[in-house]
């Protein structure tokens, strides 16, 4: 997957918008809650959400560490994403998706 199949991807999902923070990340939003980040710059790399249950599985895979400011709240990058293949890499991503959409207040999830 490259940059542009990733946007695709999400931008497939209902509700989202995408959003450059932070000089040179475009984030894909839903609500303003973000649920993917990728670098415009430098190597592809994606950051997202993870289940709790799934964060220390995750993060013991070589090529993915826990996010920057965010490992926390259990938030992964997966700084060489040829370790996962593409099912699993628009899994993931939809799952980040789902878990922050689950967080919205019943009213904005619609």
């Amino acid at each position: 997957m490259n940059i542009e199949d990733i946007q695709a991807f999400c931008k497939k999902l209902p509700g989202v918008k995408e959003d450059i923070k932070w000089g040179a990340d475009l984030c894909f939003c839903i609500v303003e809650k973000m649920f993917c980040v990728v670098p415009l710059e430098g190597e592809l790399s994606i950051t997202l959400k993870v289940r709790d249950d799934e964060f220390d599985e995750l993060v013991s895979r070589e090529g993915i560490i826990p996010a920057k400011y965010l490992a926390r709240n259990k938030w992964i990058t997966i700084k060489d994403i040829t370790v996962l293949n593409r099912k699993e890499l628009e899994g993931y991503i939809k799952q980040s998706y789902e878990i922050v959409k689950s967080k919205l207040p019943r009213k904005l999830r619609k």
